[in-house]
């Protein structure tokens, strides 16, 4: 039995695949350790959605091959979407590598370890019966604190969105069950897990491939009847799934959160018709003004993309006077990148990659000051809080998140509180907000 340690890069998505392999190899007797120095061998779970991220991506395991001469590392696998597109390249570029595995061959983890030479399918686009999913009954090993988990509802993507390339690295859309997922939030609860995040490519398309009309909805409510569980939140929204249906048992539900993570991409009808989503910016400003009615105080968080081919300045000034006019409480930018095996990539009209990050900076800038102002409407309120422990600002202070607060995206409050030694990460807490910064707030516990 090994001693192994894990990095796993990108969304909560692939921290579940983590999870899961984590499980498996525990299950096995391997040892795990947190230390990277320690472990006999590393795994690398990669992200390769856009540039940034393959770069942090081989940055990491350049990194890692490293320990193969300085630490006790022996060998060396190479997991997740990285992987998964371009298995052959990190085959001959990284010698160091002993091992690769696809998003799908999560459960082969276990045979890499024992010394397998794996290698993913050449290319992308595998059969039904290769896709994996895992459910209740896999191991899992959590790597978030142990009162928050994520849930991965479903894998997999049926959209063809022109600038992204996830379908053809997780295949087509497949959900889990309801019971499958209700039972392991109750297991989850029992652990002491009081906050879960369901988590998918696609979470309002749950249970289409199932025929469930209303799938999310009919999911949450099932899950609201786990007694455990004080919070229940979900991301990755897409715009034109919101039903009404939905819209009420967010609105209705004490356990469920009023929070919304809808990535929007664009606003101006040309470039979403370029991007292959549709719509406009007065039927997404009607679409969330129906969310805002039906789900008061709903925390809206989006993502936007600049710089896709095509973009002129008329489209970007669109795209800020809709954000303005919306005042999303969260905005995130990022800007566009050509990725192999899009449609995006053969779009002519480039937009240079100078002016394209001068738009996300002023499309931040504008954020800021929208997200400061409504942060200090929150000054004087009680509000519930998670706390989370001991601040990374300081440890003179605690640190905790409010139900607008999703773990690891959003800002924090940091809490001040001479009985701080009194209160434990996990509680659920009032908190009296007194000031309001940048992007987070500052506050006293009061009961």
């Amino acid at each position: 039995m090994a001693k192994i340690g894990f990095i796993s890069l990108g969304c909560p998505k692939n921290l579940v695949d983590s999870e899961v392999m984590l499980g498996l190899l525990q299950k096995e007797g391997h040892t795990l350790t947190s230390d990277t120095a320690e472990a006999e061998i590393l795994v690398v779970n990669t992200c390769s959605f856009i540039e940034d991220s393959k770069k942090e991506s081989i940055d990491t395991i350049l990194e890692a091959a490293e320990l193969k001469k300085s630490g006790k590392c022996q060998r060396l696998i190479v997991t997740g979407c990285l992987a998964e597109r371009y298995p052959r390249e990190i085959r001959s570029d990284l010698v160091e590598v002993d091992a690769i595995l696809g998003t799908n061959q999560i459960e082969q983890i276990t045979s890499a370890v024992a010394g397998a030479e794996i290698l993913p399918p050449t290319s992308f686009g595998r059969s039904d019966a290769d896709l994996y999913m895992y459910d209740h009954t896999t191991p899992r090993v959590l790597a978030t604190p142990r009162y928050s988990a994520y849930m991965k509802i479903a894998e997999g993507c049926d959209h063809t969105c022109a600038f992204c390339v996830i379908p053809k690295i997780r295949g087509r859309f497949r959900s889990r069950s309801i019971p499958s997922l209700v039972q392991e939030a109750s297991n989850l609860a029992s652990q002491g897990v009081r906050e879960v995040t369901l988590v998918s490519q696609d979470t309002t398309s749950y249970g289409t491939d199932r025929g469930l009309q209303d799938g999310l909805a009919r999911l949450l409510e099932a899950l609201d009847r786990v007694q455990d569980l004080r919070w229940i939140r979900f991301l990755y929204v897409y715009p034109n799934l919101v039903s009404d249906r939905l819209i009420e048992i967010v609105s209705s539900s004490e356990r469920i959160c009023s929070y919304i993570d809808m990535p929007l991409q664009h606003a101006s009808a040309s470039v979403l018709k370029a991007m292959k989503r549709g719509g406009n910016r007065t039927s997404l400003a009607r679409m969330i003004d129906r969310i805002r009615a039906g789900i008061p105080g709903v925390t809206f968080r989006t993502t936007m993309i600049v710089g896709f081919p095509g973009e002129t300045e008329s489209d970007f000034k669109e795209l800020k006077e809709f954000c303005r006019e919306m005042e999303f409480d969260r905005l995130g930018v990022f800007t566009y990148s050509d990725e192999e095996n899009t449609d995006a990539i053969g779009l002519s009209r480039k937009v240079a990659s100078d002016r394209a990050e001068a738009r996300r900076r002023v499309l931040m800038d504008q954020q800021t000051e929208i997200a400061a102002r409504k942060n200090r409407t929150l000054i004087g309120r009680e509000l519930p809080i998670l706390i989370e422990g001991p601040s990374q600002e300081s440890e003179l202070l605690l640190q905790g998140r409010l139900e607008s607060q999703a773990p690891e995206i959003d800002g924090v409050c940091l809490i001040n509180d001479s009985k701080a030694g009194e209160i434990r990460e996990g509680e659920f807490r009032i908190i009296r907000i007194t000031r309001a910064l940048e992007h987070d707030l500052l506050g006293v516990i009061v009961r």
